[in-house]
């Protein structure tokens, strides 16, 4: 039997590089997967932290984002062939309940798990999965990029647009602008034409969020962003924030927010616990949103729109055997933009 890499996660903050047996042949309605660029994502971290929120087994391969070229097509797929570059939607969802029929697989009512985090993952040479469950990367655009697209890009796609109803000429506050998803925020909503906030934690990080194109950035360890974000706005408030750091930024998150605005969260970094003003929430007429990971046309979406130009932004790079390094730099936060791996 031939054997591959496989990143894998023996134990609670245990990760190696292990060899396993090669999959065998796709079956009628599968795609065998060559598996190019792996994502790191705050998913990986709670994952190599035990805190899954449900039953898995170990040893588990790592990684729920990649980008991917097509080794083998099963009888029953069309729409993919050899040699195409696909990125895998890690979901398995079921496809047939009515959310899925509707386009929102991310509201899968049989979902199976989320590979990477439930069970086993992209960080391997070669894998099998789903023809239905992969989509088609446009010419122009690169590996590394697309390898950011399946859990950091069509999230921030799925937040701003289905969510948040982001428009053209809105203020908005994205929070951790240096961190994957804030700073494909920062980039998005530049590009249709808004006015972007954003928050981060050092004068590097600021130079960097700026030229991202940030139009105001506030060091949140030197200044109370909410004051900050009230005065820029003439005590007004923005029309969306974009929120998914948690306790910490909760609170502050309301206040800047004008009358009808929305908040749209899909993380809690800083802690899952918060409260909130009740009169406040009714009076100031207040939409908050709760958007977790991206239904599967968003993918499709977010593709296009690197294709476009509007790229996200790559930190680091790292080859299979330094995987820990990545790993350390996202648990220390010390990371602007997205951290890949190459296999």
């Amino acid at each position: 039997m031939a054997m591959i890499r496989a990143l894998q996660l023996l134990a609670d903050r245990q990760v190696a590089v292990t060899q396993i047996e090669a999959p065998p042949p796709p079956g009628p309605d599968e795609v065998q997967l060559r598996v190019r660029v792996v994502g790191l994502n705050h998913i990986d971290v709670w994952g190599y932290r035990g805190m899954a929120f449900a039953k898995r087994l170990y040893p588990l391969t790592v990684g729920a984002e990649a980008a991917c070229e097509v080794l083998a097509v099963g009888a029953n797929v069309s729409h993919v062939g050899l040699g195409d570059r696909v990125v895998p939607y890690a979901a398995l969802t079921c496809g047939t309940c009515k959310p899925c029929r509707r386009g929102r697989d991310n509201l899968c009512e049989n979902v199976a798990g989320v590979r990477g985090f439930h069970i086993g993952g992209f960080a391997q040479d070669i894998t099998n999965h789903p023809g239905r469950l992969v989509v088609k990367i446009p010419d122009g655009v690169s590996l590394q990029d697309a390898a950011c697209v399946a859990v950091a890009y069509s999230t921030v796609e799925h937040m701003l647009f289905d969510n948040a109803g982001l428009e053209p000429g809105e203020w908005v506050l994205v929070h951790a602008g240096g961190s994957g998803i804030g700073s494909i925020a920062i980039r998005i909503a530049k590009s249709i034409g808004c006015t972007v906030i954003t928050t981060v934690g050092s004068a590097e990080k600021a130079e960097k969020a700026r030229a991202l194109g940030a139009d105001h950035v506030i060091n949140y360890r030197e200044d109370r962003f909410e004051g900050v974000v009230r005065k820029l706005t003439a005590k007004k408030g923005v029309d969306v924030v974009f929120e998914h750091t948690g306790a910490d930024t909760w609170a502050g998150s309301l206040l800047s927010m004008k009358r009808g605005g929305r908040l749209v969260t899909c993380g809690a970094t800083s802690g899952p616990s918060a409260s909130i003003n009740l009169m406040q929430l009714f009076q100031q007429q207040y939409r908050i949103i709760g958007s977790f990971g991206s239904p599967r046309p968003a993918i499709g979406r977010s593709l296009e729109r690197i294709a476009s130009g509007v790229r996200p932004v790559i930190d680091t790079v790292y080859a299979l055997p330094d995987f820990q390094a990545g790993i350390a730099r996202l648990e220390s936060r010390d990371v602007f933009g997205k951290l890949l791996i190459e296999l």
